[in-house]
This record gives structure tokens, C-alpha cells and sequence, in this order.
């Protein structure tokens, strides 16, 4: 569970205000959910035969001796959200965003406490929402300079295909338990689905020799699927994977994931799918569900500041003892003229040069310096920061035209 300091999070802020820009534009409204849920909530959401539920949880008992749970993921919580609000019926566009908690093996990308921003678009049945996240998706890698990725994608069919499928596998299976990998056989008995996720090599092998999935799926999901896909080859590198059924037990229908190879062995960003049954499941009413999830430390992982092109700084240095309240209300003219610029007021004393320096090693793109001639005259010398740049002599007004217009 790491500590996050100014130096790792201004990457976060920027990330941040950026997808905050993208829900903007697609009328998607934030919801926040506590941290903190019924145990049940996840056994019951989740399912428990994954790995979360089984291993991952954070749980224990309150003073009424009922389990709780630091959630470890968001979707859940979202549902039970609008199900105690009454509101299966109406439609809704929200994002979220927090730390969720699994108590996980710690390695590269992946962390105790580690942060979520989803995306839950509720009341859509299937056909333009998946369109509109694939949209989404693509909107928020251009955004944030990420060109190098894959969204792997597949359709996991209905109940009945799921249940068709699943009694099928069992059968095949079940002759070969010896060439099964150990890991596997829980996942067989729990949830058959979920061996086709196994990572295990010999577990594979023997998936190959028996029935496949897309066998037993509809012609009308197969052809979404196929339409779907040929929707955004020209845009992005998308591909049918038909081993892709994702981590948690609720996903029925479009599931996807989208995954750079600069990350290593974990290698997905994003990933989500639609979950039409999770309301009903959870006692609600039936409810058309589909979303996604954006690991960021996994994403940050990945981003420079070049890929951010963050905000442009500028720097206010009043050398001497002229720190009054005529120099501080240029200062607050300077940022209610523009409030998309970073004003960096150096707070500490030291001489122009020192400033100067912590300037450019505060990466300011300019400076403002008022010294005791140009506090007399009420005036400010604009200084630019980048190779060979020039400065000028300029009035207060002056030079609140001139940061206005950055």
C-alpha cells in the first residue's frame, strides 16, 4: 500500500482532469460509493469461486459481529447503490473513481490498495453502449498519448449458452483430471468458465482438444461480435480472443480488455464487459449493465509528462522586500485571468539568482519578477525561460493581458 507524494501524483492530477474532460463529453456523471461494504455484497456480485472472494478480501467483523469488506472493486457497489435507491429503471451514465483493496502477492503493477476510475452504464440493453465504451476507450488512450495497445475482445453468449457450455466442459474435462493443472480443479467444481482464464500451459493444451465456447454462443451474438470489431479496425488494433472471459463471475455478453506490452507480464490497463443479471443477482430488478474499469497505477505506469502535456507554469518571483499586498494582488489578477496556468510563488527568500534556478527546475516556462525599481514604478519584467529567450519591461496591466493570453 504505497505512499503517494507531489512528485508521483502530478502525473495522477493531469490523468485525472483529463478522463474528467472525456466523461464530460459523453454526459457521464460521477457517484461515489463508501469503501467499505457487506461482505455479501462481493460473494454474491462477484462469486465465490474467484479468487477475490476466496483469497482477496479484506474482511472482518464489526461490533454487530456482521462481515465487512474494503471493496475490491466498484461495479458492485454501483448496483447496490442504485438498487436501494429504487432507480433499476431508469437509465444512467456514471463514473467513478477510489482505492479498492485485494489482498494480492504484491509485484510490478500490482499493489494491496490500488485505484480505480470505472465507468457503469446502466439501463442500455446490448448494442450502442457497447459502441459508445469502445468509443470511450479510444478516446481516453488518444487523450492520453497511449498509441501502443491492444483491446482484446470476445462475447461470452447468455445463461443458456454459458450453462450449455459450461455442463459440456465439465464432461470433457472430467476424464482428464490427472492432465488438469491442480490450480484448475477448484475453478472446475466452483465455476467450469473460468478454466478457460487458467494461465496454465498444461490446462491450455488440453482446453484446445476439447469443446470451444464460440460453438455454443448465438449467430445473432457471433455477428455482434464480428460487427462490432469491424467497427474499429481501422481506428485501433482490435482483436477477437476467444480464451477472454475475464475475472469476475457476473459477466455475461461483450466482455474486453485493453493491454500494452510495456507493462510486463501485467500487461491490461482496462477491461469490463456487460452484466445484465448482476441487479437481480443482488436483489434488484432486471437491469442491462455494461462497463469498465482503468487501473492507474498500471496506466501511470506507462505515461511520461511529454504524454500529459501538462499545464504550462509560470513563475512569480519578488526578490527583496517587496512581498506586500500590491505585489500579491498582481498575483491573484494574474490567476483569475487565467486559472488553466500555474502560478508558482516562490515563498522561500533567496537571492534572483537562486529563484531563478528553482524556477527552472520547477519547469516554468516564464517567469515574473518584480524587483524594487518595477515595484516603484509599478511594473514587471516578463522573462522567458526557454534558450534564448528574451525578456520585456512591461506595466501591470500589461502583463495581465499577456498571461491571459498563454
Amino acid at each position: 500500500m504505497p505512499d503517494l507524494f507531489p512528485e508521483d501524483l502530478e502525473k495522477w492530477h493531469i490523468f485525472e482532469s483529463k478522463l474528467l474532460s472525456i466523461f464530460h463529453s459523453f454526459d457521464t456523471h460521477e457517484i461515489r460509493t463508501p469503501l467499505l461494504e457487506s461482505t455479501e455484497l462481493f460473494s454474491r456480485s462477484v462469486g465465490n469461486s474467484s479468487d477475490i472472494v476466496n483469497k482477496e478480501l479484506y474482511s472482518f467483523l464489526d461490533r454487530n459481529k456482521e462481515s465487512l469488506s474494503l471493496r475490491p472493486e466498484g461495479s458492485a457497489s454501483v448496483i447496490r447503490a442504485i438498487i436501494q435507491r429504487k432507480q433499476e429503471q431508469e437509465k444512467h451514465k456514471l463514473w467513478y473513481q477510489g482505492p479498492m483493496f485485494r489482498y494480492e502477492r504484491p509485484q510490478r503493477g500490482r499493489f494491496r490498495q490500488f485505484h480505480q476510475v470505472g465507468v457503469e452504464y446502466l439501463g442500455f440493453e446490448e448494442g450502442i453502449a457497447e459502441y459508445e465504451l469502445i468509443s470511450m476507450v479510444l478516446q481516453i488512450n488518444k487523450l492520453i498519448g497511449i498509441s501502443d495497445y491492444t483491446i482484446k475482445i470476445n462475447h461470452l453468449g447468455d445463461e443458456l449458452a454459458k450453462e450449455s457450455f459450461c455442463n459440456s466442459l465439465t464432461s470433457f474435462l472430467k476424464p482428464h483430471m490427472n492432465e488438469l493443472h491442480e490450480k484448475d480443479h477448484a475453478r472446475l467444481k466452483s465455476n467450469p468458465l473460468r478454466v478457460l482464464d487458467s494461465k496454465e500451459e498444461s490446462t491450455q493444451a488440453l482446453l484446445k482438444k476439447g469443446p470451444q465456447f464460440q460453438d455454443f454462443i448465438s449467430d445473432a451474438s457471433k455477428s455482434f461480435l464480428q460487427n462490432l470489431v469491424g467497427a474499429y479496425t481501422d481506428h485501433c488494433d482490435i482483436q477477437i480472443d476467444k480464451s477472454l472471459v475475464r475475472g469476475l463471475d457476473y459477466y455475461t455478453g461483450i466482455v474486453f480488455e485493453t493491454v500494452s506490452k510495456e507493462l510486463g507480464a501485467q500487461d491490461a490497463f482496462l477491461g469490463g464487459g456487460r452484466y445484465d443479471n448482476l441487479s437481480k443477482q443482488l436483489g434488484g430488478k432486471d437491469m442491462h449493465a455494461i462497463g469498465f474499469a482503468i487501473g492507474v497505477e498500471r496506466i501511470i505506469e506507462i505515461l511520461t509528462l511529454e504524454h500529459l502535456k501538462q499545464p504550462l507554469k509560470v513563475g512569480f518571483i519578488v526578490p527583496g522586500e517587496q512581498i506586500t499586498k500590491k505585489t500579491y494582488k498582481i498575483a491573484d489578477d494574474l490567476r483569475s485571468a487565467n486559472n488553466n496556468i500555474i502560478l508558482d510563488t516562490f515563498l522561500s527568500e533567496g537571492s534572483l539568482k537562486s529563484q531563478l534556478r528553482r524556477a527552472n527546475k520547477n519547469n516554468c516556462s516564464y517567469v515574473i519578477i518584480i524587483g524594487d525599481d518595477e515595484f516603484k514604478n509599478d511594473q514587471v519584467i516578463w522573462k522567458d525561460l526557454s534558450e534564448g529567450g528574451e525578456q520585456e519591461l512591461l506595466t501591470s496591466k500589461e502583463v495581465i493581458e499577456k498571461y491571459t493570453n498563454l
